[in-house]
């Protein structure tokens, strides 16, 4: 090899400091975040299947995702079958949408709670469902 050493400027091989504190930092935070979210999503199941066996419900139908909307209307009143709007595109993904904040209202209803509670299960879903399923209160069946 004539010319003596090889040397390459690349980017690749050489960063800063700052450049290698930043890129851990940014990939810490996305892995803080996928950890924050798991942890909140069996959160949000162990509370929805604690509020479906005080509903005289299965509890594990939260794990199952289409299921879990039919007996969530099943508990608040409505037809089960309703959840499968979900399935006509557009149309059917707002009627569920609107259906669901409806029974969020009838759920609080149900077990004895305020409309505003019933925004807060709206708004404010996993905190709202951790204290429906940790209180105290009992499930009435809604008309």
């Amino acid at each position: 090899m004539k010319g003596g050493n090889f040397y390459m400027e690349s980017s690749i091989f050489y960063t800063t400091p700052f450049e290698s504190f930043f890129e851990t930092y940014v990939i810490s935070l996305g892995i803080g975040y996928y950890i924050f979210s798991i942890a909140l999503a069996i959160f949000e199941i162990v509370c929805v299947w604690k509020v479906y066996e005080k509903a005289s419900k299965p509890g594990w139908a939260s794990i199952i995702p289409i299921y879990s909307t039919w007996v969530l209307f099943e508990i608040c009143g409505f037809s089960g079958a309703l959840s499968l709007l979900i399935f006509i595109p557009v149309i059917g993904w707002i009627a569920v949408v609107i259906l669901t904040i409806v029974c969020y209202f009838r759920l609080a209803e149900s077990f004895g709670k305020s409309s505003s509670f019933g925004v807060g299960l709206w708004f404010l879903n996993p905190i709202f469902m951790a204290i429906l399923a940790f209180d105290n209160s009992t499930y009435t069946e809604v008309e």
